[in-house]
């Protein structure tokens, strides 16, 4: 059983691109950086959807590029005193969740998340509240506040082992909050899911007739796709899973062409696990099209490199994550379920 709870999302507020640097500038502002990072015992961990330069430096000075967990369990284990978090504020809230000791520090606290604007902390906890029968399950786009309502939060990576982990235990379950990856695990599992109807305004965007004309162009072609995408999308694929999977199906597909429908900040991560390969990205131009991410977080974009080194630099007030000290327990449960699930998956 799936049902569909229907949420009325205001259109999203885009911010404004980052000026554009010059080469000249970008070596100062990388060159600054290090010697921040080193003054200030910091380190950087990036997610696989920031811009390409962003991804290169935190592996140059000793840092991590990730998905939003390993991010988080990266910045955990790490001697550094300041985790810079190249990403969105979720994950910065989660770093500062399992690390309440170190400071967090983010190029811009305006970085959002479609998903987390979507569901909102008021309105998911009343609809939670009116099925209190149900296990609470959200994904890691979401704020600290909704983690702290949620009986478990998961990753994409292993959502579909969780959920058919409540299945067996006859669990039904409160999904939220992205449609599309919703449906895909309900689908893959069988189990009672009640879905919040939120999305990602980039995954949302890539388009069915397109794709298909893309892979008759390209037919030696394998489609890769992650589950936050459409229904019709997701059936074109021949792999389908999260970012660290993807880059895995792109090493391990015999395929010398990938087509992939996810961020394209992928890309940078994916071309060094199988460089012989090429590369293209799913169309988001086509039938309907709006093109208002082609491919590509407006919000990820907002991690430059000026703005690293203003993190690093200026007064952290304006760059620091705070996370109250109740709300961090709260959220820190549903974390650790996933944590230790997710290591007995190992």
């Amino acid at each position: 059983m799936s049902v569909f709870i229907d949420f009325d999302q205001s259109v999203y507020p885009f911010p404004a691109k980052p000026a554009r640097l010059s080469s000249d500038e970008k070596e100062f502002y990388r060159q600054k950086i290090k010697s921040l990072l080193v003054e200030k015992n910091a380190v950087i961990v990036a997610h696989y959807y920031t811009d390409p330069e962003i991804q290169a430096l935190a592996e140059e000075t000793g840092g991590c590029v990730a998905d939003s967990l390993e991010m988080a369990r990266f910045g955990a284990k790490h001697s550094a005193s300041t985790l810079v978090v190249a990403g969105v504020k979720f994950m910065g809230e989660t770093a500062k969740i399992l690390s309440p000791e170190k400071q967090v520090l983010m190029p811009t606290l305006e970085a959002q998340c479609s998903l987390d604007i979507g569901c909102p902390e008021e309105e998911f906890i009343h609809f939670c509240d009116e099925h209190p029968d149900r296990t609470v399950v959200v994904y890691a786009n979401t704020s600290a506040a909704v983690k702290a309502r949620a009986d478990w939060v998961v990753t994409s990576s292993i959502a579909v082992e969780l959920i058919e982990h409540l299945d067996s235990l006859g669990e039904k379950i409160i999904w939220a909050p992205d449609r599309h990856l919703g449906r895909y695990v309900q689908q893959q599992t069988g189990a009672d899911i009640l879905c919040w109807q939120g999305a990602c305004i980039v995954h949302d965007e890539f388009k069915t007739q397109s794709l298909e004309k893309m892979k008759a162009l390209y037919p030696e072609a394998a489609v890769l796709v992650h589950p936050e995408s459409p229904q019709a999308i997701v059936d074109l694929a021949d792999a389908v899973g999260s970012t660290s999977q993807l880059i895995k199906a792109a090493q391990n597909l015999p395929n010398p062409l990938m087509i992939v429908a996810t961020d394209k900040g992928i890309f940078y991560k994916m071309q060094q696990a199988c460089p012989e390969k090429t590369l293209y990205i799913a169309p988001t131009a086509g039938e309907g099209a709006t093109c208002r991410t082609c491919a590509h977080c407006p919000w990820m974009a907002m991690n430059g490199l000026k703005a690293i080194a203003d993190a690093l630099e200026g007064n952290s007030q304006d760059h620091q994550i705070h996370v109250s000290e109740i709300l961090r327990e709260k959220a820190l449960r549903p974390l650790n379920k996933m944590l230790d699930f997710a290591e007995s998956l190992k």
